[in-house]
């Protein structure tokens, strides 16, 4: 058994969702057909007692003992088999239900980072949530269900086979009833079908919906907003709601089915059996084998049924994978020679120039135009940048984000241990790392965890306080030491000492490199070496920060933030 989940997951084909499906199935061929071979075996065995059971039967009236025995030993041999194969075929049913389901992890994570900043402007967040919690299960389950479906199918043309070859009018009954039952299933299906999808998009819209709740509840706090938002989340959870329900409704019409009308085909098959045994066309031993047969098509039945349910929901799931597949980042990056070097990096739309081995700081009168010019200026959104003269748009993507980091407040703290959390290339030692702490002013936070850097941080940082996360992060990027770092408000939800102290040392911290801070903090703009001011999304004025408090209504207006 391989090991999961594999190196290397391939190319989704990603055209449509029966396709997608296709594709997983081809990747896992040779499990999936060994597993389907082991459940043919598995139903095979158990549809051959009866026949045999009724040979014993037979063999009793008969008063031939050794007959009885041999019949005997034909089922503790069929019992033998049952038992081998259908431990072996779980095994490949979990193997394959985890291989599709980790395929999928792999090929949708691999998108996202593809993606980038792309994903969120094209897909809510509760879409993509809902691809993590639901689809990729709905996906395992669609393969797994392949062995067993399989079995079921011909383990039914068997039973079909050895009842017409008893009686023909018996083994018709079961011919004609099987693709009846499956026709009278259908109709359930497309509904079911819709609905689900239905109910998909709300569970997302709700995910959304509760992301967003939860990333401004400071802010909804403050404006007292929390009542307003909380009903409207009741509201969307009880459409959620009224939509599983309209779900349930239908396989609740589906699971009755499942049992009346195997009971409809079992009732006919032993009528017609208890006849045909009391007119002498058949043996006793036989009549019991065809009950026994009428009673055991229960199961395949129910699992063709269960094939259809899950294989539909894996066909919604796999739409909605492939909804991610599809897409195309903004920012596809080129194959030009990649050199930082002395270069000037300029976004020609607001005319923002960051020089080389300056720390250079970005004052905007509306907060959204500083960070559209640290998007572009990162490659995270489409523009008119250059780097050296170089168009940023043609140089390699890879190149770009190596020697290129934007942090900003979107940014979150994985779980795991704080030194691998703040030293993402593993390449720090200590001494580092506490210099990047000292000039985030973070050494108290780590000074009060009792494991120190090996303490674990649980996920998006939750234990540490706004304040603390932020300066977490900020020790994150100068640790990371890009040749340029872009910055977006870092000083945002710090106390003015604390914001004084980063002020003071992070111009030594980033000495020789490029860096651009975007804040209207008067503190760290009074440190900065260059100050450029944006308004209406272009540069109205640059200079030093004092100087421009003199000459700049407008810059003076934004960092003194209303006050005299």
């Amino acid at each position: 058994m391989r090991s999961l989940p594999v190196t290397d997951p391939g190319t989704p084909d990603a055209r449509g969702p029966l396709r997608y499906l296709w594709w997983v199935a081809r990747a896992q061929a040779a499990p999936l057909l060994a597993g389907m071979g082991l459940a043919v075996l598995w139903w095979l065995g158990q549809a051959l007692v009866p026949s045999a059971l009724g040979r014993a039967i037979d063999a009793v009236t008969a008063a031939d003992s050794g007959t009885l025995l041999a019949w005997s030993a034909v089922l503790l041999g069929l019992g033998v088999l049952q038992a081998v194969t259908g431990v072996l075929r779980h095994r490949f049913a979990v193997f394959t239900w985890l291989s599709a389901a980790y395929r999928t992890v792999q090929v949708t994570v691999r998108q996202a980072a593809r993606l980038g900043a792309t994903l969120p402007k094209r897909l809510s967040t509760g879409e993509v949530v809902s691809v993590g919690n639901s689809d990729i299960a709905q996906i395992g389950n669609a393969m797994e269900i392949l062995l067993r479906g399989a079995g079921a199918a011909v383990s039914i043309v068997a039973v079909t086979v050895i009842l017409i070859a008893t009686s023909v009018p018996l083994g018709l009954v079961v011919l004609i009833g099987v693709p009846l039952m499956a026709a009278a299933v259908g109709p359930l299906l497309r509904p079911l079908h819709r609905r689900q999808h239905e109910q998909r998009d709300l569970q997302g819209d709700l995910a959304t919906r509760a992301a967003d709740i939860v990333a401004g509840l400071r802010v909804l706090r403050g404006v007292g907003g929390e009542q307003v938002f909380a009903a409207r989340y009741r509201e969307e959870s009880q459409r959620v709601r009224h939509a599983g329900v309209r779900v349930a409704s239908v396989e609740s019409l589906l699971e009755g089915a499942q049992i009346l009308l195997p009971g409809v085909l079992i009732a006919c098959v032993t009528w017609l059996g208890a006849h045909f045994a009391l007119d002498g066309r058949i043996t006793p031993g036989q009549l019991v084998a065809f009950y026994g047969y009428a009673v055991f098509l229960i199961a395949p039945l129910r699992t063709l049924t269960e094939a259809a349910d899950k294989l539909t929901k894996g066909h919604v799931a796999a739409r909605r994978v492939c909804r991610i597949l599809s897409l195309e980042p903004e920012i596809t990056g080129g194959d030009a020679p990649f050199s930082a070097g002395e270069g000037t990096l300029r976004d020609g739309e607001s005319g923002v120039e960051v020089r080389p081995g300056r720390l250079t700081a970005l004052a905007a009168a509306s907060p959204e135009d500083a960070i559209a010019v640290a998007d572009r200026l990162g490659a995270f959104a489409p523009g008119d940048v250059t780097l050296g003269g170089a168009p940023l748009a043609d140089l390699p993507l890879a190149e770009v984000r190596e020697h290129i980091v934007v942090a900003d407040n979107g940014a979150r703290l994985f779980s795991g241990r704080l030194r691998d959390e703040l030293d993402v290339r593993g390449t720090a030692g200590d001494e580092e790392i506490g210099q990047a702490l000292y000039a985030a002013c973070a050494e108290d936070i780590v000074a009060a965890l009792p494991e120190g850097l090996d303490a674990h941080v649980a996920e998006s940082g939750r234990e540490f306080s706004g304040g603390q996360q932020q300066r977490l992060r900020l020790a994150r990027a100068l640790l990371a030491d890009p040749e340029i770092l872009i910055m977006v408000e870092p000083t945002s939800a710090v106390d003015a000492h604390t914001e004084a102290r980063v002020a003071e040392r992070l111009g030594k911290a980033r000495a020789g490199r490029t860096t651009l801070v975007c804040t209207t903090s008067p503190l760290v703009l009074d440190r900065a070496d260059h100050v450029l001011y944006v308004e209406g999304g272009v540069v109205r004025a640059e200079g030093g920060h004092r100087a421009l408090l003199g000459t700049s209504p407008g810059y003076r207006s934004a960092v003194i933030r209303g006050e005299d």
